[in-house]
């Protein structure tokens, strides 16, 4: 047996044990979920989320209308911190409630923001229980997407590449890899908004870069990176094409 046979084969599960479901919640407008993630999530008697240590969860605000009465709700308070071990240690925590609710018989549906295996946060999640429980994973409208959307703006057409790249990159490797690429979407932007237009700027890049904040809600802004603000939120992304309109 090779380790792909291993892989690819599921692991027997006791009958009594719930099935954690991984539920992409779309972008952040609540429309724009799956039929599938909404019937999941109006029918859950315990629903799991991450939110900010001590604030809100943008997670549970997108399907807050969903969630019944008498859900009761698991919260992984995960503290921002450059540090890995304070949010290793929420989802430490998170995955062990998790598992005891599974245990109990009880089906988890733990929400997610954008899509679960795309910078989703139900990674982590994944990685703790997926080799003991029934997991499924409903995938959902990524930002991306729904930033292209909303900037009017085709990404890649016919051969072209898009390349993702995370803002917090070191200034040297941004450069090389903008200036490599054919399209880019530069993700999690926020206090590296400085750095980035700065590497966009020196690239010659500026007039091709449209910047998006809080895509598809109600405080949502799309304007040229050159009229965007010095300060973005975590919530934020640049869009950047290099040629001619290739669908044309």
């Amino acid at each position: 047996m090779t380790i792909d046979d291993v892989r690819l084969t599921p692991r027997p599960h006791p009958p009594s044990q719930g099935k954690l479901y991984g539920v992409g919640l779309g972008p952040g407008a609540a429309d724009l979920m799956t039929l599938r993630a909404a019937r999941l999530i109006e029918n859950a008697s315990v629903v799991a989320y991450p939110a900010l240590a001590g604030g809100d969860s943008f997670a549970r605000s997108i399907a807050a209308d969903l969630i019944a009465a008498t859900c009761r709700e698991i919260v992984m308070d995960v503290p921002m911190t450059v540090e890995r071990a304070p949010a290793q240690a929420a989802y430490d925590k998170g995955a062990a409630d998790i598992a005891a609710a599974l245990d109990a018989g009880e089906d988890v549906i733990c929400l997610c923001e954008g899509d679960p295996f795309f910078y989703g946060s139900f990674m982590y999640v994944f990685a703790r229980l997926s080799d003991k429980y029934r997991v499924e994973v409903v995938p959902g409208v990524t930002s991306i997407t729904a930033c292209a959307a909303s900037a009017g703006m085709p990404l890649a057409a016919r051969n072209e590449r898009l390349t993702v790249l995370p803002g917090p990159l070191p200034e040297d490797e941004l450069r090389a890899r903008i200036d490599g690429a054919e399209s880019v979407v530069i993700m999690k932007v926020g206090r590296h908004m400085a750095k980035i237009r700065s590497v966009i700027e020196v690239l010659g890049l500026t007039d091709r870069a449209v910047y998006v904040e809080r895509a598809t809600l109600p405080q949502e802004v799309v304007v040229p990176l050159a009229d965007a603000p010095e300060i973005a939120p975590y919530f934020s992304m640049i869009l950047l094409t290099k040629g001619a309109d290739p669908w044309l």
